[in-house]
């Protein structure tokens, strides 16, 4: 008992304030990730060996279009034994320069979307390195990297891991080899995961890509050997966007301290017009003589509660909406392209809405539907074929990136099961996505699309997306009710005309007889009644 005690006083000793400082050290990035690496989606072995490609894939498509290079991206998963596979993607971009390969690679935060104000599929610079990270976890073995810049310089090879201590990248090989691409990178990972098929495979995001970016030819050859390709089906590059300033509707109070401490603009009045989109010069002296701020005062010298008045100005003055060259839709012609190329369907329509603004934002939805014929799931002509008894197929995408994961939290899914689909025809349960040979399709393209985590698979519920959503997917709804209605009078029409067409041979033979008619008098009679029943047909709408 006496033993007992003694420990139990050792174990409540008090520890004084220096032990505890011995005790605190910094925290990496990469080390916190490492920990929680759930956060950035690889929280199982399927979802993590399909976000490896997604993360590298998009890498791929970005850095392709930003060259102005119609994108070829191929992709190859080869199983390594056990459920370790090494998957290999593969593009034709401009390459990379050599002193930044390792930075791009083998650091987490690193990367040029984060700051620039434009549509892009990366945008916290963590994806790829994530990938890696994951591997070097799993299986212990550095990721390797090809990569040329033009066909007069020789390919570079760099394999690397992270030092996640410091969150840096760690070369392990550089060297100059022999690679038959004139141009490109190539990057490899070997991971630990798990190979399947499904709507939540490797295969079915690169169908989605192809969906949404109908200008790139994308190739895939899986775990089993199988190869499947799909073809751009325009050959028009997507424009590039413009990066744009920071909207003065947008900038919260500490980001705007921020800017005025850091800005090289010697008065406050050329701040505000050159690093504040759609800000002249009189709306500036308007917003400085609101806040009562002279224009000739330095940004630097602005003290807080003058940056306060200042940020209050701003919320008040009316300025226009945020360009939109910083965004690249899709466009409606190519999303109905597009299902028409991917789900085999009788109807097909889409829209883009015009842009809208949250939190200072630009933003614009694009949805496309296609309404098919009802039969058993599955395939024909190579294309998806929708089921009249089971949900809609919905297709969620940000920035041209498809969305597998945690469709329950999305503002997408969430907008699909509020549309009141009973209205357009088709049947739907409480708080349930609609039922019937419905593919819908949902875009999003924005500078800066909310997503839920850094996972990057849900979008958050902003009302102003709620309301363009809803506003989108009414319209295509509308439209569909009116292809059902126009059906429904055809069928109804055929359906008529086949009772009459029935009954035409007893009418006349009838006819015959009650006025003692000859044959060709019979054959005349039903000729005549022929054309009046295509007449009716006719004039009706």
């Amino acid at each position: 008992m006496k033993l007992a005690t003694t420990r139990t006083r050792a174990q409540a000793r008090r520890i004084d304030a220096h032990e505890l400082a011995r005790e605190q050290r910094e925290i990496s990035i990469s080390e916190f990730f490492v920990k929680n690496r759930h956060l950035l989606g690889f929280d199982s072995p399927a979802r993590a060996l399909l976000m490896a490609v997604k993360e590298a894939v998009d890498n791929a498509l970005d850095a392709c279009e930003d060259a102005g290079i119609l994108p070829e991206v191929a992709v190859d998963i080869e199983p390594k034994g056990g459920n370790v596979f090494r998957i290999g993607v593969q593009d034709n971009g401009p390459g990379i320069v050599d002193a930044q390969i390792g930075r791009i690679f083998g650091k987490l935060l690193y990367g040029s979307k984060f700051h620039a104000l434009r549509q892009s599929r990366g945008q916290q610079g963590m994806g790829i390195p994530a990938a890696g990270m994951y591997g070097q976890l799993t299986t212990g073995e550095p990721m390797r990297v090809l990569t040329r810049t033009g066909p007069r310089v020789p390919a570079r090879e760099l394999v690397l891991s992270i030092d996640t201590a410091k969150n840096r990248p760690k070369i392990h090989r550089r060297a100059a080899i022999d690679w038959n691409v004139p141009h490109g990178t190539r990057v490899e990972i070997e991971l630990e995961g798990h190979h399947h098929h499904g709507q939540r495979s490797v295969a079915e995001y690169l169908r989605q890509t192809a969906l949404a970016n109908p200008h790139a030819t994308i190739r895939l050859e899986d775990a089993g050997g199988e190869r499947s390709v799909h073809q751009r089906t325009v050959r028009r590059r997507p424009p590039r966007p413009r990066a744009i300033a920071p909207h003065p509707h947008g900038v919260e109070l500490g980001t705007l301290i921020a800017m005025l401490a850091s800005t090289r603009r010697r008065t406050l009045s050329g701040f505000l017009v050159h690093e504040l989109s759609r800000i002249g010069a009189q709306t500036a002296a308007a917003i400085l003589q609101t806040a009562r701020l002279r224009p000739s005062m330095a940004p630097s010298t602005i003290p807080r509660e003058k940056a306060r008045a200042l940020h209050a100005a701003m919320a008040q003055a009316k300025v226009s909406a945020p360009p939109t060259d910083c965004l690249v839709p899709i466009g409606a012609a190519l999303v109905s392209k597009s299902l028409q190329a991917q789900v085999d369907a009788a109807f097909y329509t889409a829209l883009t809405r015009p842009p809208s603004v949250y939190r200072g934002h630009p933003f614009q939805v694009e949805v496309g539907i296609a309404y098919g014929h009802g039969e058993r799931a599955g395939e024909h002509d190579g294309r998806e074929r929708l089921a009249a008894d089971q949900p809609v197929r919905l297709f969620r995408l940000a920035n041209r990136v498809p969305l597998l994961f945690q469709p329950g939290a999305c503002a997408i899914t969430q907008a699909v099961i509020d549309t009141n689909w009973h209205h357009y025809g088709l049947q739907q349960g409480k708080a349930a996505l609609p039922l019937g040979p419905l593919a819908i399709f949902v875009h999003i393209a924005s500078v800066w699309v909310p997503f839920t985590s850094e996972a990057k698979e849900a979008i958050a519920h902003y009302p102003e997306i709620e309301h363009e959503l809803r506003l989108a997917l009414q319209e295509c709804g509308r439209r569909l009710a009116r292809h059902l209605a126009a059906s429904r009078r055809v069928r109804e029409r055929e359906e008529r005309r086949a009772r009459i067409e029935r009954y035409v041979p007893h009418i006349a033979t009838a006819l015959q007889e009650l006025l003692e008619l000859d044959d060709s008098g019979r054959a005349a009679i039903v000729t005549r009644l022929d054309t009046l029943l295509h007449a009716e047909e006719s004039e009706t709408p």
